[in-house]
């Protein structure tokens, strides 16, 4: 960590003056009687627990955290986060609902946020980042000393965050955009590649929470034998490098591809670490985000170890709340031109994410809590406008016609006791035959494109109610010209579908699955309707008052716009997967990556090839995908403020619910494609043999 802590040896140096006068202060608080109780407790709360970061901060610049025996790491871990375990967090300020209990409906809210907040000084010490400790230390002092003054106005503490959360916007999100570009800030990757890892002290390095999830994950991989974790490693990067072949771009113009994971997986991403560096990418490891103003309502952007709870993310995800106005969203746009001009050079040799996926834990169901910010309608329209906004700047300094990805997955520990049969038959799964797949699935796209729109239907013996009409775009020159990409396994591990961006006008109908993951997140009795292509209502069973249901899916479906076009129509031919999810009981656990390739499925959102429709794509057979715009991504011709939504949400209806897909030809004839569940386009009987052993 030596070559890591030297980086910010300058910048800890001029801030050493200000990060001790203010730890000085924070340390004499539980000693004093200046402020009211009932916040007198929290203050002292917040003092003890910036007494431990002030400890760890010096044990990490010492190294002195090396020297630790696996149970005194795994004792400090537990200490760090206690406080918002499921079993303390009722009881914890982080708890929005206690903290209005204990500090009252006004101030409450406002200082959980700030307390949940705070807890970001525990990375932050373990990456030897003295300054945003010192800032977050220097606002507790200054909400404290109005505090000594008698019990202020919530305006004037609210004030206080806003201008906190404002001012500091271009030292947070700046270091969020070159964490994201930068190589040398190589705190995680040093931990990968300099650590022995059959040593599980190292997870606690990272200074994540550390779970037995990760610790029986790393344990399983280790004893897993070097040709299987080269395997698992190549899989995956060879997937990245042919996104970039299939899509015709120029892999050798980029220097740095950056790894998202989650801990416990770092022998594998060791190997890719190093098979990425023989294709000449030096790999970015950036942590999920700590930061409110650069973190994502929905998701964890980064690596990082399992929550430590779940409703303590869900309860804090709208903490924006605070500060989030027109003058904050010009002030981030502006400071977001700025890091990436600042950052141009790495931005241009930035390839894209590689991204691994995990699966197996129980679904989340949350508790919305009145006590929790949330976001006002004007808010709403203002991140939706920052990210409108937001994303032609990302896409100047990185286009998204010169970059790729790829995801893949494996499952943990806590899909059950049958999880190393799974965790194999996982890899089987992503390492199905390439060619055999694309000769199965272009049987399925010559009959598709003879489309003039295709209908879909549920199995109505399972209750399945869905309905929907899938308008296509007219090919010109069919002989040349074809509207369903041929997706094997490069950019979504593992294989495999057939898809298209449908015509709006015309596609409708009801979309209706029993139950499907999204996320983190399982809905229950899923309903969606759809007028000429976009989203008119939707409803699911997970609360007993609908209304709960219906803000859930605005929150993490529709990510808060009114309405979302549907950006893709698949047909997923995975039944390998199905038969594996069948026959251990984990339908329900699969992720959106593999359930997507288990049936039919539509994505509301942005098209797949969005920011890039202008580049032409084309199918092995060399016949172009033409079916690369709707009429919402055309906008980008006059306003490309209104062609983009900055999000892409599969659901898919399981082979289990599905009754037809038929292509409906502009002469009326009708071509079956699935019937009954079972795939009748010749050429693809294989798919059915995985199918009928499920019966």
């Amino acid at each position: 960590m030596v070559k890591y802590q030297e980086l910010w040896n300058e910048e800890n140096t001029n801030i050493t003056e200000r990060y001790d006068l203010v730890m000085e202060r924070i340390l004499e608080i539980p000693a004093e009687n200046r402020v009211a109780e009932p916040y007198r407790a929290y203050f002292n709360q917040m003092a003890a627990f910036t007494a431990q970061i002030e400890e760890l901060a010096r044990m990490q610049l010492r190294e002195d955290l090396d020297s630790l025996s696996l149970l005194e790491l795994q004792k400090m871990n537990h200490s760090l986060y206690a406080d918002i375990l499921p079993e303390h967090y009722e009881e914890s300020y982080a708890d929005p609902a206690f903290a209005v209990r204990m500090l009252g409906a006004d101030l409450g809210p406002l200082l959980s946020a700030f307390y949940a907040q705070f807890r970001a000084a525990i990375v932050f010490a373990y990456e030897c980042r003295l300054t945003d400790i010192t800032i977050l230390c220097e606002t507790l002092i200054e909400i404290y000393n109005m505090f000594e003054d008698g019990i202020p106005q919530a305006r004037q503490v609210r004030d206080v965050l806003y201008w906190f959360f404002s001012d500091y916007t271009d030292v947070t999100l700046t270091y969020r955009i070159r964490e994201q570009l930068d190589p040398d800030l190589s705190f995680a990757k040093d931990i990968i590649m300099e650590s022995d890892l059959n040593d599980l002290r190292y997870l606690y390095r990272f200074g994540e929470y550390i779970s037995d999830s990760e610790l029986q994950i790393a344990s399983y991989l280790n004893s897993l034998p070097e040709e299987t974790i080269e395997k698992m490693a190549s899989t995956y990067t060879e997937g990245y490098r042919k996104g970039f072949e299939v899509m015709g771009r120029d892999l050798s113009k980029k220097k740095t591809v950056s790894i998202r994971y989650e801990l416990g997986f770092e022998r594998m991403i060791r190997a890719a670490i190093r098979q990425f560096e023989e294709m000449g990418l030096e790999v970015i490891l950036y942590r999920a985000a700590v930061w409110s103003v650069t973190m994502s309502p929905n998701r964890k952007i980064g690596y990082h170890g399992t929550s430590a709870n779940m409703q303590f993310d869900y309860d804090h995800r709208y903490d924006q709340a605070i500060y989030l106005d027109k003058a904050f969203k010009e002030r981030k746009l502006a400071v977001l031109r700025t890091a990436y001009e600042n950052c141009k050079a790495k931005a241009a040799a930035y390839a894209g994410p590689a991204v691994v996926e995990t699966f197996g834990e129980d679904g989340f169901e949350p508790k919305n809590k009145p006590e929790a910010y949330a976001l006002s309608e004007k808010q709403e329209e203002l991140q939706i406008a920052y990210s409108n906004e937001a994303m032609p700047v990302v896409n100047q300094y990185i286009p998204g016609d010169e970059t790729s990805f790829t995801i893949i997955a494996f499952p943990v520990p806590a899909i059950g006791t049958d999880f190393a049969e799974i965790f194999h038959e996982t890899i089987r799964i992503n390492t199905l035959d390439y060619e055999e797949y694309k000769k199965i699935q272009q049987n399925l796209v010559d009959v598709l494109d003879q489309a003039a729109y295709v209908t879909v239907t549920g199995n109505a013996e399972t209750g399945n109610e869905t309905h929907m009409k899938i308008s296509l775009h007219t090919l010109t020159d069919p002989a040349k010209q074809t509207n369903f990409e041929n997706c094997v396994a490069d950019v979504n591990i593992p294989v495999g579908e057939v898809f298209t961006s449908p015509v709006l006008a015309g596609t409708e109908g009801l979309l209706h699955v029993s139950q499907v993951y999204i996320g983190d997140f399982q809905f229950k009795n899923f309903r969606m309707e759809f007028k000429n292509g976009k989203i008119t209502d939707y409803s699911c069973d997970n609360f007993a008052d609908p209304e709960e249901g219906k803000k859930l899916i605005r929150q993490q479906i529709l990510k808060n716009h009114d309405t979302l076009p549907m950006g893709e129509f698949a047909i997923g031919t995975n039944t390998t997967a199905y038969a594996v999810a069948k026959k251990y009981n984990i339908m329900d656990k699969f992720p959106i990556l593999i359930a997507e390739k288990t049936g039919p499925h539509f994505a509301v959102g942005d098209t797949c090839y969005s920011w890039s429709e202008d580049s032409a794509v084309y199918n092995p057979d060399g016949k172009e995908i033409i079916a690369r715009d709707n009429e919402i991504s055309l906008l980008r011709k006059e306003d490309v403020s209104k062609a983009y939504f900055g999000c892409h949400t599969d659901i898919t209806i399981p082979y289990s619910e599905l009754g037809d897909i038929t292509v409906v030809c502009s002469d009326g004839r009708k071509l079956p494609v699935i019937r009954n569940g079972r795939f009748v386009v010749t050429g693809t009987e294989k798919l059915n043999e995985e199918l009928n052993a499920t019966v």
